[in-house]
């Protein structure tokens, strides 16, 4: 049992049912018990399991941090990973969208009496791997993955849905003058400026309210690349811009798009996971996505689905693929919870049931 530092700094009442529940489980096989305090004692914490099944008490970083680990020692195939999602809803999507359950007592539950199932993700060139899926460009996306606090603990740089940039775990804007995010808020969903010195608000703080949010109601829908009415009142008013990228995208060989046509994103998710929780997928799964009864082998047939999605909100194209290369001017690239590049080209490809995850029975 390896308990991720930052779900015990965040929310140590949780991680403390899952250790009651999967220590009482366990009965006379007894449950080590692991407190690494980063990412080294993680790995050695891991690598000395022995016949242990690991299972991780924490956010979606330390689900990737585990299968990452195992993929590196190719050991991923032969050992199920079991998981208790300790966060955010924002920092637990990914095993949300994989069919883990969120309450922390039917999790631990389910490490105990669930059934295994083989899962597809996708590795790229670099050594790197994706379980959810992955989209281009990888900015700003109205909210929708959450406000601009890191689920992490402090000195650990993450990066954060609307923030320029990676930033220290803990750092939140929710207080700043029109940052988004929980809080103090009208109903336009922008936190109220902060108080000075003195206790009392700048006089301006409702006129900039009332601005924001009759921008909001003035804002065009452009779906999801764009930003609908509805997500520009989310960011405070302020037009969601996504900016577009001239990039050369083939799916096993076939061209879906090249430099003379500009795009306006991609998404690409393993077949099994196909509408896991990332917008602009199919739903490719067997029964509903998230909802733990979907199987890695349905929908997708050891294949990836990729959409590419037009400025203007033209007729996305989409294609079924083993192997997806995407070239262009340097790019970055969201791969589940992390952020990756700038590169100039990078390949995906499938591996089928590459990996085994502890999810609940059916029926």
């Amino acid at each position: 049992m390896v308990i991720d530092p930052v779900a015990r700094s965040t929310d140590g009442e949780s991680v403390r049912i899952a250790r009651d529940v999967l220590c009482a489980g366990a009965g006379g096989s007894g449950a080590k018990i692991c407190l690494p305090e980063g990412p080294e004692e993680f790995a050695r914490a891991l690598a000395r399991r022995g016949q242990r099944r690991p299972v991780v008490i924490g956010d979606d970083r330390a689900l990737l941090r585990v299968v990452g680990l195992l993929h590196k020692e190719r050991e991923l195939a032969g050992v199920p990973v079991s998981m208790v999602p300790v966060g955010a809803p924002a920092a637990v999507a990914l095993s949300r969208s994989l069919g883990v359950p969120q309450d922390t007592v039917a999790a631990a539950r389910t490490v105990l009496d669930g059934a295994e199932r083989a899962m597809d993700l996708l590795t790229d060139d670099s050594g790197g791997i994706v379980l959810g899926g992955l989209r281009i460009p990888c900015g700003r996306d109205g909210g929708r993955n959450g406000g601009r606090r890191a689920a992490a603990g402090p000195g650990h740089r993450v990066f954060v849905p609307g923030a320029a940039g990676p930033v220290d775990a803990g750092e939140h804007t929710e207080g700043a003058v029109g940052a988004v995010g929980p809080g103090p808020a009208g109903s336009d969903g922008v936190s109220a400026a902060v108080p000075g010195a003195d206790g009392h608000r700048p006089w301006w703080g409702p006129a900039a309210r009332t601005a924001r949010t009759a921008l909001a109601l003035l804002a065009p829908a452009a779906g999801f690349w764009g930003a609908s009415r509805t997500e520009a009142g989310a960011a405070g008013g302020r037009r969601v811009r996504v900016p577009q990228q001239r990039l050369r995208i083939e799916a096993d060989g076939v061209l879906l798009a090249d430099l003379d046509r500009p795009v306006r994103g991609v998404s690409v998710v393993p077949g099994g996971q196909a509408g896991a929780g990332w917008p602009g997928a199919g739903t490719g799964r067997g029964a509903g996505a998230g909802d733990g009864q979907g199987d890695g082998r349905d929908g997708g047939g050891e294949l990836a689905e990729v959409v590419v999605h037009w400025p203007g909100g033209g007729h996305p194209v989409r294609a079924r693929a083993r192997a997806v290369t995407v070239s262009g001017a340097d790019f970055h690239y969201r791969a589940d919870a992390v952020v990756g590049g700038p590169v100039r080209t990078r390949t995906w490809t499938v591996q089928p049931g590459a990996w085994r995850l502890q999810l609940p029975r059916r029926g």
